[in-house]
């Protein structure tokens, strides 16, 4: 069959490298796509929320498969449009519909699903430029540090975690009444702050069973020890050392069958991944979040150990027949590393002619923010390149990454050398 991955990060890389190696695939497109699609696939210079541009190239390419890698296009409904055009409804689309996309596109409805369904979560509150008031007096109920989330997409950085309680209500009043993050913070919800050790959940659904992923730890934060600003992230670790059996058996019970059943019950369509946000507190996993896509860089870790053919596995979930696959993981750790612009997340220049690539032999090299130009891979984008590597251990993963990365170059070239640190 012929596929289409949408999207132009480290995840969707991974995903059409993953593809390119199943029998079913046929003819594999990439829109936009990277430097490193380039070489696998066939980029198309498609917007991801250029939903006429997408059906155009569909239906010219005879494309049967559509896998969705980013939140924006989901939130903003592309399955409901494949579904509601007479063209395009025989192809399947992997991500959900976009009454289920909401479970990402508004934290406070997310919040209020886990309260219906006894999903357990931080304690919480949302307000508007209308009651900001109210919110600082509910800032004066909790303990610091502060939480506060911009309900709609801020693309990864609309969570702020404050220390002191003027600067929580001078940021809630910057959130609701001055808009830093546009749109998005018309509402913020203010919840308690967990402390614990995080790590992320990944489920596969056809709308009716579900199968479990490996689970993964990432790395937002730009500074070694989690310090600094928040980044789309920085690296990630599979599986998750501290993750005892006994442990993933709470988060199956405790959260995943839950959420699935609880998405029946709300008649909310999903077919596709569940990426669950938890924070293991004492001994019982909670959520911080849901996203309805897979995380990057945690792709970048969790499908290089999946050894199932992932075109069956897509093929099951459209025709809802999900429960008769059987996953196959590879026991090996997995590790990757990002390799970001000097000045990111904030300000940084692109451009920057990328070297090297050619010389890692242990390590697989995912391109995100990365782009020909010319015969030459320029930086494009902030987070530039993930370089995944296996091992017995984690330790030993990491070390190959690293010991990758010395064979590659860019100007400004930056990258956490700590990842794994905490385990």
């Amino acid at each position: 069959m012929n596929i289409l991955v949408l999207g132009s990060g480290g995840r969707e890389h991974t995903f059409a490298w993953k593809i390119a190696q199943s029998e079913h695939c046929n003819k594999l497109f990439v829109a936009p796509g990277n430097s490193g699609t380039a070489i696998i696939a066939t980029n198309l210079n498609i917007s991801v929320t250029d939903f006429e541009a997408i059906k155009k190239a569909v239906i010219e390419n005879e494309i049967e498969l559509v896998v969705v890698g980013p939140e924006d296009p989901l939130v903003q409904g592309i399955h409901d449009f494949f579904l509601q055009d007479e063209d395009l409804k025989h192809v399947a689309v992997i991500g959900p519909q976009k009454a289920s996309a909401e479970l990402e596109g508004s934290k406070e409805f997310a919040k209020e699903f886990m309260m219906r369904h006894n999903i357990p979560t931080a304690a919480y509150q949302s307000f508007t430029k209308d009651n900001v008031v109210e919110g600082y007096k509910f800032l004066e109920t909790l303990n610091p540090p502060y939480v506060l989330k911009a309900d709609g997409l801020a693309a990864g950085k609309g969570v702020l975690i404050i220390n002191d309680l003027s600067e929580a209500k001078a940021e809630l009043k910057n959130m609701l009444v001055d808009a830093k993050f546009g749109d998005a913070s018309t509402k913020v919800v203010i919840e308690e702050f967990l402390d614990g050790i995080e790590l992320s959940c990944f489920v596969l659904t056809d709308g009716k069973d579900y199968k479990i992923l490996p689970t993964a730890k990432d790395y937002k934060r730009i500074g070694e020890g989690d310090t600094g600003l928040n980044t789309g992230g920085m690296g990630a670790v599979s599986p998750v050392p501290f993750a005892t059996d006994q442990f993933l058996s709470k988060i199956e019970n405790q959260i995943v069958r839950p959420t699935v059943e609880g998405l029946r019950k709300d008649n909310l369509p999903y077919v596709g991944f569940i990426f669950i946000g938890l924070i293991k507190v004492g001994d019982d996993p909670k959520v911080i979040e849901y996203n309805v896509r897979m995380g990057d860089p945690e792709t970048e870790v969790v499908l290089p150990r999946l050894k199932t053919d992932l075109v069956e596995i897509f093929q099951a979930m459209a025709n809802q027949t999900l429960s008769g696959v059987t996953i196959e993981i590879d026991e090996r750790a997995a590790t990757t590393v990002m390799l970001v612009s000097g000045g990111y997340p904030e300000a940084y220049e692109k451009g920057k002619e990328i070297s090297g690539i050619d010389k890692i032999e242990d390590s697989l090299v995912f391109h995100a923010g990365a782009k020909y130009q010319k015969d030459k891979v320029v930086t494009s984008g902030g987070r530039v390149m993930a370089i995944t590597s296996y091992g017995n251990t984690y330790q030993e993963a990491i070390k190959k990454s690293y010991q990758s990365i010395e064979n590659l170059h860019f100007d400004k070239m930056y990258y956490r050398k700590d990842i794994g640190f905490d385990l």
